[in-house]
Parts: C-alpha cells; structure tokens; sequence
C-alpha cells in the first residue's frame, strides 16, 4: 500500500513535470506571437473569445495565458474591458487538453520520449524547446495510464475507501478539493487529468468527477489573482472578473449536475471521455452566455471593486 502510494504521487508529479514541459516548449516557440495575438485580436468581446481559444489550446495552459493577460493589463497595452473575451476564450481553449488526454496515445509514448531526449541536448533554443515538447508530451500519457493503473489498488484500501466514499456521497467535499488542489498545485488541467484517472479506474462516479472538476475551475483563478499583486488598477480587475466568472458559473451550474451528467454518458461510453465532455459543455455555455453581456460584465466589475478602493 505504501509502495502503491509512493507511486501515485510520483507519477502525479511527472504529470505536472510533463505539462510544465509541454507548456514551456510550446510557449518559447511561439512568445512573442502569443503576446501579439493577446495585443492586437482583443478589440471586441468575439475576437477575445477566439483568440484566447486558440492560443490557450495551442499552449495547453489557460493559468499562463490569464498571466500574460493580466501583465499585459498591468502594463496598459490591453485595457481592462479587452480581457473578459480572453478569459471566456481560456476557459474554453483549455478543454482542449483535457479531450487530447483520453485518446490512445500509448504507442506514441516511448518515440515521443526517445525524440525529445535527443532534440533537448541540441544546442538551438528553439531545437531544444521543441525537445520539451515531445518529452512533456511521453510524460503526460505515461503518468494517465499510471495513474489509471494504480487508481484501482489505492482505493481498495480500507482507510482509504471511507474517503473516497464520501467524496461520493459529499457535494461540497467534492468541490473543495478540486479548489484547493488546483490553488495549490496552480493546474486545473492536472487536476482533472487525476480525477479522469479515477474515473477511469471506476474508483469514483461520475458525479464526483464534475464537481471535481468545478472546483477545479475555482482554484485555477489564485494564478491569475496572485499574478495581479502589485500590478495596479487594471490587472487587479482582470483577477477579480476571472474570480466572478468562474465562481459564478460554477454557482449556477452545481444544481445541474445530474443534467450534465445524463448528456454526457449518452455521447460517451468511458467515463474518463465523460468528464472530459462535461468540462466542454461547461465552460463553452458559460462563455457564450457571458459574451452577449461582455461589456455590462465589466462594468459591473468596475462598479463593485473601484467603489470598494474608493
């Protein structure tokens, strides 16, 4: 057991390695692009969706692109107002990730690893960085089917299927725990990434796993809010909205749940694929009806947080 346990956390961490890795890569290709797209494809509340989309899929991080969003708000190149369609963008872009995890990679993983090792001795900046990007991405999916493996025998465990039990049967247990590990490890993506392990190994049901993953969408906003520190007027009001937006539309949708339960096990058959499905379905509604409404959002954040300093 305590072997099995040593395991777990050591593959959760090569999990993390694995998406820091990937991240890393992606982002020192393309930097200064990323920081152009956020600059000049913001202008309306619809092109703030579709470019926070794009580059939060491409750089498998919406933590990071809610980091340059908020310095670059910091630093007056994107005024407040321009950063709620980035963060409705984010939230949807990061899905992608999640989707990428529950295909079939394993053949790839070993190529992956052995073509990223030799790219990362290269002396190249960019060779080197594309090097990242294969050895986080063999990582990433030897860690999921670890975790899925190991799933099975730790939560078989005496002590440890009281807890899992009550994660169950606890709605509220459920949400915190998503929050807090994802404040903590400052990744909602690895965090569900765990809990579609879980899920795989049946080891919880499909109603933890959501409101797993909702608290998740809670805990991503410390990245955000502790990036603002320091950062004046504008980049605080860009980490109070990602706050409203995510705990509001986790509010909005915990009493839906067993809906958004029934929708995706008819378009899935695994229950990791499910989640995956649910987290889609979640942030893109959010978003959509938040962006008719982009502008009065601000406004109202602008009204509640100025009053307050004031």
């Amino acid at each position: 057991m305590i072997l099995h346990g040593i395991a777990f956390i050591f593959f959760i961490l090569c999990f993390l390695f694995g998406m820091t890795w990937l991240r890393s890569g992606l982002f020192n290709i393309a930097n200064q692009k990323i920081k152009t797209w956020l600059h000049y494809l913001t202008s309306t509340p619809l092109k703030g969706v579709m470019t926070g989309t794009v580059v939060t899929a491409f750089i498998h991080s919406s933590s990071a692109v809610m980091v340059l969003t908020v310095g670059l708000a910091s630093s007056g190149l994107i005024p407040f107002r321009q950063t709620i369609g980035i963060m409705l963008g984010s939230n949807i872009g990061t899905t992608f990730t999640l989707e990428m995890f529950t295909l079939d990679m394993n053949y790839l993983i070993i190529p992956s690893m052995i073509i990223g090792c030799v790219l990362y001795f290269f002396k190249s900046p960019h060779v080197r960085s594309i090097g990242m990007i294969f050895v986080g991405f063999g990582l990433i999916f030897t860690s999921i089917r670890a975790i899925q493996w190991l799933a099975t025998p730790l939560t078989t465990n005496e002590s440890l299927h009281s807890y899992i039990l009550q994660v169950n049967e606890h709605m509220i247990l459920a949400l915190l725990i998503g929050c807090v590990l994802t404040a903590i490890i400052q990744s909602s993506t690895v965090v569900t990434g765990v809990t579609m392990g879980f899920l795989a190994a049946g080891s919880i049901d499909l109603h933890a796993g959501i409101t797993i993953m909702l608290g998740a969408n809670v805990g991503t906003c410390i990245t955000a809010f502790i990036a603002s520190i320091g950062g004046g007027t504008q980049a605080k009001l860009t980490a109070y909205a990602h706050i409203w937006l995510n705990v509001i539309g986790v509010a909005l949708f915990i009493p839906f749940i067993p809906l958004l339960s029934m929708i995706v096990r008819m378009l899935a058959d695994s229950a990791d694929l499910q989640l995956a499905h649910a987290s889609v379905i979640f942030n893109i509604l959010c978003s959509l009806l938040v962006l008719p409404f982009a502008s009065q959002f601000a406004q109202l954040i602008e009204t509640i947080h100025l009053q307050k300093k004031s």
